[in-house]
Order: C-alpha cells, then structure tokens, then sequence
C-alpha cells in the first residue's frame, strides 16, 4: 500500500486556533473576561524556552492574556511553591502551567500536586488524572488530548480496534491508553500498552489497526512491525544530529517513517503531527478554564 494520508497536525491546529479565537472574540463583545494562562518557567533550557515561547505566540494569536514567570535555575522548591500559591489565588488567572523538566533538587511530583487542579490545564494533577480515568469532566493532558482530536477530526474508526500503545509515560502512554478504552468516540478501542519489559512486541504490533509509538527513541517502530492499513500516530520528538541542518540537529519520531508510511492507512509526520496538536489542547483546556465548565463551584 502507498496511498497513506498523512494526518496534518499543522492544519488542523490552525483550524482549531481560528476556532478558539472567534469564541474569544465573542466572549469579549458579550463582556466577557479575556482568558489568561500563565507559564512559570525555571532556568534556561533551550527546548524549553522555545516551547513557551510558542505558547506566549499561540496565546496572542487566539486572543488570550499571557503570563510568563521566569526563574533562575537555582530557585529554591519553597520558593516555586510560593509563586504557585500566587497563581492559584489570582483570580485572574483561569489556567497555568509549570514548564517541565525541572532542576533536580525540585520535586516535580510535589510541584504538580501543589497546582490548584481547576487551573491545571496542562492535566497533571492526580485529581485530574483520576477523573479522566473514570470518565468524569476534567482537563485531560495535552498530547493524549491532541491525539484524540486528530482522530476525531480525520474520522478514523476506533471502536472495536486493536489499538497498540508504545510507552507508558505519566505524560502520554497511560493517559491515551485510558482514553482509547472510554465508552467514546474516539475511544472503544481494546487497548494493549507496550513497553521495555514486553516479549513479542513485534508480534503485537502486527495485530493493531491502530499504533500509537510514544517512548522516545527514533525510527523505533520499523515496516516489518506494522500490519497494511495500520493508523500509526508517531509521539516521538527526538533531537538527533545533523549536518543538513542550520541547527546542527533535526527531530526524529519513533516511527521510520519512509518504511511504515509504505504499509499505512493514515499517519503523522514527525514534526508536523502531533506536535502542533499539544499547544492546542493547552489552549482549549484554558477556554474551559475561563468559561467555568470543568470546574464551576468552589467546592468542587
């Protein structure tokens, strides 16, 4: 097979970001409050930095108010802890985000937790995961939630599919892996997850209509592990050296693309799938966030 379509997440994210900012706009000609989300980011790391960077754009693209906390990388725990206190008791800010990794000698389990779960619209929060997992309203991590939404908006079947989950990350393995199992659309699917101590991977592999590759090392799922028809959503992001580039590096998935693509009905490029989708998925939790629809009483 050699026509696959690829599941552009560039697209789709822009479609999204026109959606977002016309509900913006209509909040504020109602009178409104303008929805504001804040990132604390702790020292210099360049994917980092960048990262943020494109959260701060992608806020003034849909009309949102953006805040960015900047703090040296020697910063004391107690006191990240205290600019978060600051944030959850902003009533201003609907939504905020600790930029992840942290320096060493900060928890971030205790950072996460500290995080006012109806303002932890990167989904973090065990409240939030918790929810997620049984189906109750919440905000749901943003990669899982932007691989969701590609499905949902390429109509890919998944109910009564085979889906194969590669990882088992806090961050995307488990969460997507609950997801796909929910009595939803896109969900029903029956889930195997996959990581470093399973035997006859490749095997499984073979079996899934669907495989979702997210454990971070490059071109790890080759064309011999992948059945004709598979939808392959490729999570990876690795950095790997490169002369062809200006940046001396360029980002490779877990997929090798050029032999899976061969074999696939649909599949994401690496960048330009899932990628853009996460941004997204942070921005339409913190819509959530302003408009009050997880989260609406103070004893929630």
């Amino acid at each position: 097979m050699t026509n696959y379509q690829i599941i552009d997440g560039k697209a789709i994210s822009d479609q999204i970001k026109q959606e977002i900012a016309a509900e913006v706009q209509q909040i504020i000609t109602n009178g409104g409050k303008q929805p504001h989300l804040a990132v604390i980011i702790v020292g210099h790391d360049g994917g980092s930095e960048t990262y943020v960077a494109h959260k701060v754009k992608s806020c003034e693209q849909v009309g949102f108010k953006s805040t960015r906390i900047a703090l040296e990388a020697d910063v004391t725990e107690a006191q990240l802890l205290t600019e978060i206190d600051k944030l959850n008791n902003d009533a201003d800010v609907d939504g905020f985000i600790v930029q992840l990794p942290l320096p060493k000698h900060i928890s971030e389990e205790k950072v996460i937790e500290a995080i006012d779960y109806r303002k932890d619209v990167d989904g973090f929060h065990p409240v939030n995961v918790g929810r997620m997992v049984i189906g109750l309203p919440c905000f749901v991590s943003a990669t899982p939630a932007g691989i969701m939404e590609l499905l949902k908006r390429y109509d890919i079947p998944t109910s009564g599919k085979n889906c194969v989950v590669i990882g088992r990350s806090n961050i995307v393995g488990k969460p997507v892996a609950s997801l796909m199992m929910q009595k939803a659309y896109p969900g029903d699917a029956t889930v195997t997850v996959c990581h470093s101590r399973t035997k006859n991977l490749k095997e499984i592999c073979l079996q899934a209509d669907i495989i979702i590759a997210a454990l971070g090392s490059p071109e790890f799922l080759k064309g011999d592990m992948v059945k004709e028809g598979a939808v392959i959503i490729d999570v990876g992001t690795t950095r790997v050296a490169s002369t062809e580039t200006k940046s001396g590096f360029r980002l490779k998935g877990d997929v090798a693309f050029d032999e899976v693509a061969l074999k696939a009905s649909y599949i994401t490029p690496v960048p330009g799938g899932v990628g853009p989708m996460t941004i997204i998925s942070l921005l339409k939790n913190t819509l959530l966030a302003a408009k009050k629809e997880v989260y609406f009483s103070t004893n929630d």
